[in-house]
């Protein structure tokens, strides 16, 4: 109950978002990887967006309406897997390559590249198709 109604307020030293927060406000890059879980992030991750991405950290509200503010973010990457195959994900509308290649990429500084490299059906996964997945991934971080 606290934490939501504390939620628009200026958050100090004290809070437990504030090391995190610091950090966000300090990167010129964000990479998250994860796993997908039912069609979204993880608990721990989505979590994480609710209490660092907070008024005055990544949006600014102007009478009424949220300004995107983290522009010191200059690009954006996403490493994820699926149990299931793209088609699925697809039919579902795969709200996690929405929420990075659309909210998140709002939130940054305008412009910024975002990629999302997603491994899908990772329930037939072999050791070949792993391999191919790890090293596109490896090409898009040393370019990144």
């Amino acid at each position: 109950r606290q934490e939501r109604l504390d939620y628009h307020s200026q958050r100090g030293a004290a809070d437990a978002a504030a090391p995190y927060v610091e950090r966000l406000l300090r990167a010129d890059a964000l990479v998250l990887s994860y796993p997908v879980w039912n069609y979204g992030f993880p608990a721990i991750l989505k979590g994480f967006f609710d209490r660092v991405f907070l008024p005055g950290v990544s949006f600014k509200l102007v009478d009424g309406k949220a300004q995107p503010s983290l522009h010191n973010i200059r690009k954006v990457a996403a490493v994820t897997t699926y149990g299931g195959s793209r088609f699925r994900a697809m039919l579902m509308g795969d709200p996690p390559r929405k929420l990075i290649k659309r909210m998140l990429r709002a939130t940054v500084k305008p412009g910024a590249p975002v990629s999302y490299l997603a491994y899908y059906a990772m329930n037939l996964s072999t050791d070949q198709t792993r391999k191919a997945f790890m090293t596109k991934v490896a090409a898009s971080m040393d370019a990144f």
